[in-house]
């Protein structure tokens, strides 16, 4: 069965021995219940093998509620499940099930034995499947539960009524990222952490083994090598390779060095880029040299496939269309960015904030701790190792839950875990409010009058008079602390791709193209003149079904002529740092 994508799902670390399991796998499903929680366990799992109930096909990895599935089922769903063989040999080594992510909790069965469970919609796990296979033809069985109304599931931008309205939008259910079996000796790589150092031309690498083998490891810039490493009798732990070829990784130009380790029999192929990221006061630094961030809205949604890009060359398209029109860089939105897209954008250059999908969760309640830190968690080891990620931001507009004020002990805990495991890169508690600890006092500012908002922020450079958009209708919530800004919501013009919809945006009164530049182009240049914000970000790249605020169509289509976009290029490279 052909691939996909163009190449491994997870081209970070990379095995040439795998079975791509997309495509056709048989499959069932039960519509939601009222009253439903998470109860379904090996039991049931069991129970559908044992009735055969599988009157359906699905084409994985797209969800059910997607057209490309071949289903396109949009009603409430709890219960979806998968059922597969496959023809593995008897001799194969270590094997395990991936997963790049299943909505919500899944539970896999290999011939009819529960090989593992795992709770999020969003990040990718595996299990080792060796003990439960036979010679021959095996049987995987995948089963996956969702409630998008449960307080303590984190369910992003899917919506929680029946049909998508304001800025949320259709459900994901089940399966939504790559399937793929992987094959390794017994002794093998478990995975790897890469600190890059610009200043000492040296890539650090922690590396964590099953067994103890000869490893080495070898480093090439285009094809000539530029370092090795290389030990008799290696467990795990940290070592260093000096580089004798310095090439930074820079936005614009995703210079990568290629990693190639053995371990005993084991091969797995990697890459890194030799960049470093941080704050110095009110300005971003990247290598030690001040880099204005001009961001755009990136949620990730496609037409036919919702969280699933349909091919390879939609993934390149979407970071190809922002930076033609002159964004450097991406908030990935509500939503955890399949490795292939993370790779394209480490390849051209692209900064992007890795973020998570956190709403729908229960802010209020201090059990979102535990739940909310063993997803993010995931999400940061899966992801540390992009140079493209120049940040991290785990949640987005906390505010308060149905009238309950956040629980700051949660949004404290998880940014004290992100810095400990990762102090490489800066992090933003919640993006938009209410702050509790953050090294970014980030602000969404939708106002329409550019005039009044350059004012504000005028001032705040001037004279050191912060203005905080949240304080108008909840003073004393946060308070300003010196902190390095960014406005990382802003504008959301609402200009109609597709009259058929009932559209919404940010106002209805931009009526023609001259008022729609004047505007962007003045809330734009208010941000980008002003050497007290380090960027911004524009809401938003794409129209979303009926939320139509994007800089194009929802099929990825030029709303406006060239020379209108290129007056939205100029704005948004304005910027003189």
């Amino acid at each position: 069965m052909g691939n996909f994508r163009n190449g491994h799902p997870e081209p970070m670390f990379e095995r040439e021995k795998i079975i791509d399991m997309n495509g056709e796998w048989d499959f069932g499903f039960e519509r939601i219940r009222s009253g439903f929680s998470f109860s379904a366990d090996e039991g049931k799992a069991k129970d559908i093998l044992a009735r055969n109930d599988f009157p359906a096909k699905i084409n994985v990895p797209f969800c059910i509620e997607s057209r490309l599935s071949g289903l396109g089922l949009t009603g409430y769903v709890n219960h979806v499940w998968y059922r597969r063989t496959v023809k593995i040999p008897k001799k194969s080594g270590r094997v395990f099930l991936h997963i790049g992510a299943a909505d919500h909790l899944t539970t896999v069965l290999v011939n009819g034995e529960c090989a593992g469970r795992h709770r999020g919609g969003y990040t990718s796990f595996a299990f080792e499947i060796t003990p439960f296979l036979k010679d021959g033809e095996n049987e995987l069985f995948i089963l996956c539960e969702d409630n998008v109304k449960d307080p303590l599931v984190a369910r992003g931008k899917q919506v929680e009524k029946r049909d998508s309205c304001g800025c949320e939008y259709t459900r994901t259910t089940g399966i939504w990222q790559s399937v793929w079996l992987e094959f390794t000796p017994e002794s093998y790589l478990k995975g790897i952490r890469l600190f890059p150092n610009p200043d000492t031309t040296s890539v650090t690498v922690r590396a964590e083994t099953c067994g103890r083998e000869k490893l080495s490891c070898k480093v090439t810039y285009r094809g000539k090598s530029v370092g090795s490493f290389e030990a008799k009798k290696f467990s795990g732990g940290y070592f260093t390779v000096e580089l004798s070829e310095k090439h930074l990784w820079e936005p614009g130009k995703g210079r990568l060095y290629d990693l190639e380790f053995t371990f005993g029999k084991d091969k797995v192929k990697s890459y890194f880029g030799l960049r470093s990221a941080r704050l110095d006061g009110f300005d971003f630094l990247i290598n030690e040299k001040k880099v204005f961030q001009a961001t755009v809205l990136d949620q990730g949604f496609y037409p036919d496939g919702l969280y699933t890009a349909p091919t390879e060359e939609d993934l390149i398209k979407d970071i190809e269309l922002s930076m033609a029109v002159g964004f450097n860089g991406a908030r990935l939105h509500q939503k955890v960015f399949e490795p292939r897209f993370l790779y394209h954008c480490d390849r051209l250059g692209y900064l992007v904030w890795g973020e998570y999908a956190n709403w729908g969760l229960d802010y209020s309640n201090p059990k979102g701790v535990a739940v909310f830190l063993e997803e993010w968690g995931e999400a940061v080891a899966r992801d540390f190792n992009h140079p493209s990620i120049i940040g991290w931001c785990p949640f987005n507009e906390t505010w308060d839950y149905h009238g309950r004020k956040q629980f700051n002990g949660l949004l404290s805990s998880v940014y004290d875990y992100t810095k400990a495991v990762d102090p490489t890169r800066p992090c933003i508690d919640t993006s938009g409010g209410f702050h509790v600890k953050t090294d970014v006092f980030d602000i969404h500012d939708y106002r329409t009058d550019f005039v009044q908002f350059k004012k504000d922020y005028d001032r705040f450079e001037n004279d050191g008079v912060f203005f905080d958009p949240l304080s108008q209708w909840h003073p004393g919530r946060q308070k300003y602390g010196g902190e390095a800004v960014f406005i990382s919501e802003y504008g959301g013009i609402k200009w109609v791709g597709d009259e058929s919809i009932d559209s919404w945006g940010y106002g209805d009164d931009v009526k023609t193209t001259d008022e729609f530049i004047e505007r962007y182009v003045g809330l734009t240049e208010a941000i980008t003149g002003n050497s007290k914000i380090f960027g911004f970000c524009y809401t938003q790249l794409y129209d979303i079904e009926h939320e139509q605020n994007g800089l194009y169509t929802y099929k990825r289509e030029k709303k406006f002529s060239d020379e209108v976009y290129e007056k939205l290029k100029k704005a948004n490279q304005s910027a003189k740092r």
